[in-house]
């Protein structure tokens, strides 16, 4: 039980392509620019991610979520402005390690309209959801919840964390696959893309 558990947790975060992201770097993916980075409250726990930009200018699916009041909400809901949609579950540890960076980025970037959306895949929905949202001091976001799957379906990256980008249009922008420190450089440049459009 204790060697499968390492095995498991690095299934989230998995690295290695499928094979219709082998031919992803033509269409527009880039690796990190930045080498190892690291989350102060994620104790040691270093952030690895690619960028594609491959979708870029594609709308923004119209898929119904559960929001934490008992409701259905949709990307529309947020029109107008620009989104960050994070794809996570409960039991992706680097999923976990970049809470902490989302929220405070939430804090930060909220006043200048971008929208931080935690969207869980986790099968239970609110069920896993709202005990993680008790558990953990996260006072800028909210826990949203996609048990179908329907987002991580539709963006096929086939990892958690995903976190997709989109201007105020709807349009998205940049699609990060894996963990990302959001007070970082690279993640400030992508925000402040997103902001300004």
């Amino acid at each position: 039980m204790i060697l499968l558990l390492p095995a498991a947790l690095a299934a989230c975060d998995r690295q290695s392509r499928s094979p219709e992201q082998a031919n992803a770097g033509i269409s527009g993916e880039v690796p990190a620019a930045s080498g190892e980075v690291r989350d102060a409250g994620a104790k040691d726990n270093a952030f690895s991610y690619r960028l594609d930009r491959s979708k870029a200018g594609t709308p923004a699916p119209d898929f119904a979520f559960l929001d934490p009041d008992g409701g259905e909400r949709t990307l529309q809901d947020f029109a107008g402005r620009p989104l960050l949609v994070n794809l996570w579950a409960t039991w992706c540890a680097p999923c976990i390690a970049e809470m902490p960076t989302l929220d405070r980025i939430a804090a930060a970037q909220g006043a200048r309209g971008l929208a931080v959306l935690t969207l869980s895949q986790d099968m239970q929905g609110m069920k896993a959801v709202t005990p993680f949202f008790q558990k953990h001091k996260l006072p800028h976001l909210r826990g949203y919840a996609d048990p179908e799957n329907r987002f991580g379906f539709h963006y096929a990256t086939g990892q958690l964390p995903t976190t997709v980008i989109y201007d105020a249009q709807g349009k998205e922008m940049v699609r990060v696959i894996g963990a990302m420190d959001w007070e970082g450089p690279e993640a400030k440049a992508l925000i402040d893309a997103a902001t300004a459009s």
